[in-house]
């Protein structure tokens, strides 16, 4: 998981470099796009790594997944424009894919219920410290080396996280490998969209990662150009990351004591609510609000999705066991590849106001909401877990 985000977050900081280097104008949204496909090529692999973890298990999948990430990183360093950039990006996101869905698929070996979205919580913990953490780091490797430093890193950490992962045990049970042909995978994909706790939670993921696009795309611009705040932007992001991580921790010990439902109603009201107080507020600043009312009111707003998100992954996934990295791989596959679709369009409606932005949001909070409301209750859709 912190391949994964670290794929993201160190490249922020480049994004003035990025257009400098490779000729675009200096209010270009191109720079976005790195972090668009990087998410379609996340998204498009999952679908043959799943299906791959339950048939071969959860470790080689690591393993391919980072040669494939490191593959990605030297190529995007090496990139002699754009559009190969971009090339690398696709891939360097294909290899993040297999880490990301080992990291599902093994909760789900090891936990269910409660305890499931728990763990989840704690490894959503770490996995936003490295947005405090990257953007920072890259910031510092780009003011005393070339900007392509931050994709050497990326390689170089990655292989450090493989040598780490060979300590880990294989989480699969040997009477739920599956091996890989298109007749199961089509049917574990079926039955992924005919259970409707797992249908509509994932509706309600894909509306979040919307939001999280376009907030991981766009923020670099908001914060330099629309509140003129560029000096500070490493900095910014990693006090709304800090939040991230603590509403994290926090969430771990509430769904244990309330219950994923009704924690999962009350977030995704107050998701609603915060929201539409930041676009009010936007909007009566005809989209150019105050900086020190802006930020910390949008910070409560992504923290938020800290009490949802980890919620909905373990949730979807309750009634999934024998399958759980087909399962786990297509619900995220759908999640980043419509997220990624929507929120890169948000995206691009972005330009000298914050007004798409809030509008974007308070429309994919409500949705959000609804869906969350109509899937129900997920508990007494928790199967078994043989050990």
């Amino acid at each position: 998981m912190a391949l994964m985000a670290l794929g993201i977050d160190i490249l922020l900081p480049a994004f003035d470099d990025i257009r400098v280097a490779y000729g675009l104008s200096e209010d270009s949204s191109a720079p976005g796009q790195l972090i668009t496909i990087y998410f379609v090529g996340l998204a498009i692999a999952q679908l043959i790594f799943g299906p791959l973890s339950d048939w071969f298990g959860r470790k080689p999948i690591i393993f391919i997944g980072i040669f494939i990430y490191i593959i990605g990183s030297i190529g995007s360093a090496l990139a002699p424009n754009f559009v190969t950039l971009l090339a690398f990006r696709f891939i360097w996101g294909v290899g993040a894919a297999g880490t990301r869905v080992v990291a599902v698929a093994v909760v789900r070996d090891c936990f269910e219920g409660s305890q499931m979205a728990k763990a989840m919580s704690e490894i959503m913990a770490v996995f936003v410290l490295v947005p405090v953490i990257a953007p920072t780091f890259g910031a510092g490797l780009i003011a005393i080396l070339p900007w392509e430093s931050i994709f050497w890193f990326s390689a170089i950490f990655a292989v450090g996280m493989s040598i780490w992962s060979l300590r880990l045990p294989e989480t699969l049970n040997p009477e739920y490998k599956v091996r890989f042909n298109w007749s199961s995978t089509k049917r574990g994909y079926g039955r992924v969209l005919r259970t409707r706790i797992t249908a509509f939670y994932t509706l309600s993921s894909v509306c979040l990662q919307a939001v999280f696009v376009m907030y991981l795309s766009s923020c670099e611009r908001i914060i330099s150009d629309i509140l003129g705040r560029g000096d500070q932007f490493p900095i910014i992001f990693g006090i709304v990351a800090i939040g991230f991580g603590i509403a994290a921790l926090i969430n771990g010990k509430l769904v244990t004591a309330i219950g994923i439902q009704k924690l999962l109603f009350g977030a995704s009201i107050f998701l609603v609510f915060s929201s539409s107080v930041l676009a009010v507020v936007t909007l009566m600043n005809e989209g150019t609000p105050n900086f020190w009312l802006f930020i910390p009111l949008l910070a409560v707003v992504l923290c938020t999705f800290m009490f949802i998100m980890p919620n909905l992954n373990s949730a979807a996934l309750f009634p999934m066991g024998d399958i759980a990295g087909t399962a786990g791989a297509f619900t995220s596959a759908i999640r980043m590849s419509l997220g990624a679709a929507i929120g890169g369009v948000l995206n691009s409606l972005i330009k000298d106001s914050l007004t798409p932005f809030v509008v974007g949001l308070v429309c994919m909070a409500m949705l959000t909401m609804v869906t969350i409301f109509v899937a129900g209750d997920p508990e007494p859709e928790r199967d078994y877990l043989p050990n």
